[in-house]
């Protein structure tokens, strides 16, 4: 059995389907997911939610489209009230602020699903250092494993030479 992967909305709107952006460090995170997406995806069993599909639907209709061929393929997890529940003690004890409450979802259906990993670019409420051991311990506490919670570039797993 494959490990699994929840993809954020980010990993879809902004790095696989957008445009190439010009601001350098943009531009390096987007050939990081494409380069994650072409030759590490298929080791993983890739899920998303509602919230993802509901995401990537807005905003342009070509650009949602493009999201939308990325999508279609890539089986949903529900959004239960146990994920409800979950994503609320996230935003009452992280504490993320209210209009966070998509990326609390986020989290939770990753949680109660068991995904082993959460892949995104949302370093703001997600993949954020100084969440993370509040994420995890809300999660366990509540009675669920949390995911990791990373970046494409983590998940590559390339060597670095430390010498």
């Amino acid at each position: 059995m494959k490990p699994s992967v929840y993809l954020e909305t980010t990993i879809i709107s902004y790095f696989l389907t957008a445009w190439p952006s010009r601001d350098l460090v943009m531009a390096a995170n987007q050939a990081i997911t494409r380069e994650w997406w072409t030759d590490r995806k298929d080791e993983y069993d890739l899920y998303v939610s509602q919230p993802v599909i509901d995401e990537a639907a807005a905003g342009d209709v070509d650009a949602a489209a493009r999201r939308w061929t990325v999508l279609e393929h890539i089986p949903s997890l529900g959004i239960t009230d146990e994920v409800r529940e979950l994503a609320r003690l996230l935003i009452v004890g992280v504490p993320l602020p209210t209009k966070a409450q998509t990326d609390a979802l986020h989290i939770a259906a990753a949680a109660v699903n068991g995904i082993n990993y959460l892949l995104t670019w949302n370093c703001t409420h997600i993949a954020n250092a100084t969440f993370r051991p509040h994420i995890e311990t809300i999660c366990q506490t509540a009675g669920w494993e949390p995911p990791v919670i990373c970046t494409p570039q983590e998940l590559l797993g390339r060597e670095f030479d430390v010498s």
